[in-house]
């Protein structure tokens, strides 16, 4: 198997969540006993969130491409970006090294457009839904997202920094992501992309009115066939 780097800690809910999906997921191929190998790099998150101006995303592409150095050097033979809103600064950190950084909107482009979906909605923390560094990526595969609402990007924003990332789960959060996507597919969503890691919290990706995309699975198994070679 090959040696994968992570990049995480934003948040340690997101990196604890892809470290369970990449290890069941290898446990699943040669064995019940094998478990990934896998280098993390968890950093300090208090300084990363609700980024604002050009910057503050230096900084981050900064501190990302750091680790991602680093994790190479240690031995990565590929890196994946534990955070949906991250990959805003994926073509830096990509650029900062020389093996592959596996980009989660395109494995989840890339298995969408194989199942056929035309139209979907996307939501996460506010930048991945209003901004195009995301929603290009699944665009470019043919799939119509919808326009994101304000009023949903509001309540995602509350609901994923002042709730989720502090590993709280409530029963109102769930009754209002039920309820913006059923929203969602009375504007004429056939799915739902998940582009917040923790939103599995407060959502059943396995039983829900709508296919839900869940990214953080999709990239787990991507990063897994990357391990298996």
């Amino acid at each position: 198997m090959r040696k994968l780097g992570l990049i995480g800690g934003m948040s340690w809910l997101s990196t604890r969540t892809y470290y369970e999906h990449i290890n069941r997921l290898v446990q699943a191929k040669p064995g019940p006993r094998s478990s990934a190998p896998l280098l993390i790099e968890s950093l300090d998150y208090a300084g990363l969130q609700r980024l604002q101006g050009a910057d503050e995303w230096q900084h981050a592409a900064d501190v990302l491409s750091e680790s991602a150095r680093r994790l190479e050097a240690a031995g990565a033979s590929a890196l994946l970006i534990g955070a949906n809103s991250m990959h805003k600064v994926y073509d830096k950190v990509a650029g900062a090294v020389s093996v592959p950084v596996l980009h989660i909107a395109e494995c989840v482009g890339v298995r969408m457009a194989a199942d056929g979906v035309k139209k979907a909605a996307l939501i996460g923390p506010r930048n991945v839904m209003v901004e195009s560094f995301y929603r290009r990526k699944l665009t470019e595969r043919d799939i119509e997202l919808l326009p994101p609402e304000m009023k949903f990007v509001d309540a995602l924003d509350r609901i994923i920094y002042d709730e989720l990332m502090l590993g709280k789960a409530s029963r109102q959060a769930e009754r209002e992501l039920k309820s913006i996507i059923v929203e969602l597919q009375k504007d004429g969503a056939q799915a739902i992309v998940l582009g917040c890691t923790e939103l599995e919290m407060v959502i059943d990706v396995d039983a829900n009115v709508l296919p839900i995309y869940d990214c953080t699975r999709i990239h787990a198994e991507a990063a897994v066939d990357w391990i298996m070679g």
